[in-house]
C-alpha cells in the first residue's frame, strides 16, 4: 500500500491524534469518508446539469433579433 508498512501508519496515527485529539478522531473520518462518496459519486454518475437550450428558447432569441 503505497509503500507504507504497518510500523509507519502507526507513527502517522499517533501524529494525527497528538494534533487533533481523540474526540476529533470520528469527526475527521466521517468527514473524510463522505468527501470519498462524494468524489466517486461524482465521478461515476452522469452530469446531472443540462445546458442545452430548448427550441422554443432559441426561437424567441432568433425572434427578438
Amino acid at each position: 500500500m503505497f509503500g507504507i508498512g504497518m510500523p509507519e501508519l502507526i507513527i502517522i496515527l499517533v501524529i494525527i491524534m497528538i494534533i487533533f485529539g481523540a474526540g476529533k478522531l470520528p469527526e475527521i473520518g466521517s468527514g473524510l469518508g463522505k468527501a470519498i462518496r462524494n468524489f466517486k459519486k461524482a465521478t461515476s454518475g452522469k452530469d446531472e446539469i443540462d445546458v442545452t437550450p430548448n427550441n422554443k428558447e432559441e426561437n424567441k432569441e432568433i425572434k427578438d433579433n
